[in-house]
Parts: C-alpha cells; structure tokens; sequence
C-alpha cells in the first residue's frame, strides 16, 4: 500500500508540476555496494548478514528555488538479497528477499563553474525506508524507519533542457536490521533485541530533464 502510495503521490506531482517554471524530473539508475548488518548478545543470541548489493533506480522531482539551490523529493528502490546466518533453537541459515524503498526531501547546492555544461552539487536528505522482507513463512511484511542521505555529483548539460547525471550517495537506515532474520519486521523473532543501521553506499548516475527556465 505505501509503495502505491508513494507512487501516486509522483503521478500526481508530475501532472501539476509539468509546466511550473524551474521544475527538474530527474531520473536515477545506480550500483550499490554490500554492507554487512550483525549482533552478537550471546552465543546463542546472535545474527549476522550481509545486505547484498545490485541496482537501484529511482524518480525525482526537483525545484529549483534559486538559482543554485534545489529541494528534491525522490524515490528509490532495489531488489536484494540478504543471506543470514541468525540462532533460533539452534544456529541456522536462510537467504531472504528484500526489496528497500527510500521516500526522501532533500536539498542540494549548485556550484557555479567556468563552464556552462558542467553543474557540480552537494545534497543532503532526509525521510524514510520502508524495508520489505520475505520471512520464514513465505509471507512478507514492511518496516518503515528513519532514513537519511547524503549525495555529491555533476549534472553534465547536453542541451538547454537535458542532461547526464553522475553521481556518489550514502544512504542509510536507522536501526533497520534486527530481530535477527526477520529484520525487526514482526513474526517470531530469533531471540536478538538489538538492532543494527544500515548503510548503502551507491555509485551511478542518470538524467535529468528542464520543464521549465533553469539556471542554464
């Protein structure tokens, strides 16, 4: 439901913002790199994972309030494995799927260079990540928590109106990976309280597209 959500809620900015003036679609296609997730309570308390990496793509609308100053809300998803190694009466082994969504606002800093085509820029976001695990029954439940990001790239002009992006992006997820397999999501935990954030580092890029008067 929030998937579909987030969604509409794009379907709908995208209609009503399409001829505002200083307006970007920006489009995200992106690697992200492995990041273990572990804790270790007791011997027979424990789990320990790897988040694996793969792609990610995502949608985001930008406004341009200045010049050099842009607010973005975004979308991302990946599709992934998790295989865990976790005690629930006894040590025992599973590899789960897991699909993980950022909805994040963030904004970014423009840079003025010499040349007119290059665009460098810093960001920060905030927002949420709503983790969808594939549990032990074959049933999938979500988990939303706190998200945050950091991001830093070029936007590279082809045209008055669209653009290459490459961009570096840290994103993380407080405290998203507990209750050992289940990944705090609920259902009958491994005997692990503790949890354990999430950092996804990702290398990409994408492109970005002017609907209305932009700084170039």
């Amino acid at each position: 439901m929030k998937k579909i959500l987030a969604s509409a809620l794009f379907i709908v900015a995208i209609s009503y913002g399409a001829n505002a003036q200083n307006l970007r679609i920006n489009g995200y296609a992106a690697y992200l790199f492995d990041d273990n997730v572990d804790s270790y309570y007791d011997v027979n308390s424990y789990y320990n994972g790897k988040i694996e990496g793969g792609f990610q793509w995502g949608v985001g609308l930008e406004f341009m309030v200045k010049p050099t100053k842009g607010i973005e809300l975004k979308y991302l998803r990946q599709d992934t494995k998790v295989p865990m190694n976790y005690y629930d009466a006894g040590a025992k082994f599973k590899e789960f799927d897991v699909a993980i969504n950022y909805i994040l606002i963030g904004g970014s800093n423009y840079f003025d260079v010499s040349s007119e085509k290059v665009e460098p820029y810093l960001g920060l976001e905030l927002g949420a990540a709503i983790i969808d695990v594939k549990n032990a029954t074959n049933s999938s439940s979500a988990k939303t928590k706190f998200a945050w990001g950091i991001k830093g790239g070029t936007n590279i002009w082809l045209s008055d109106k669209v653009g290459l992006k490459i961009q570096a992006e840290l994103l993380s997820a407080v405290q998203s990976a507990g209750g050992g397999l289940y990944f705090g999501t609920g259902g009958v935990g491994a005997g692990v309280s503790t949890y354990s954030t999430m950092y996804q580092f990702g290398i990409g890029g994408g492109i970005t597209i002017k609907t209305g008067q932009g700084k170039k």
